[in-house]
């Protein structure tokens, strides 16, 4: 299964299209936009999406691109370890 990273389309408009963009051409997961999350406070606050369900926010769409990747990396050694075949 692969993992899944969710955007909220006002924070989209806002602060992350650039990475909502960069993602949703990466084959290895998938990238979605849908019209709320459930996290309306911190939608106009700061970019931030969900990484297989686990919120990850940043100051900048730059860092937040880095934060996403390094939770895909994390999952993706837990896994492994987890189920090492």
């Amino acid at each position: 299964m692969r993992p899944i990273v969710e955007f909220c389309s006002s924070n989209v408009s806002s602060y992350t299209k650039q990475v909502f963009q960069i993602l949703e051409e990466d084959t290895e997961l998938d990238a979605v936009e849908y019209g709320c999350l459930g996290h309306c406070g911190e939608c106009y606050m700061e970019p931030f999406a969900l990484v297989d369900g686990e919120f990850v926010s940043a100051p900048t769409p730059d860092e937040l691109l880095v934060k996403i990747k390094e939770k895909l990396r994390e999952s993706k050694e837990a896994l492994e370890k987890d189920f090492p075949f």
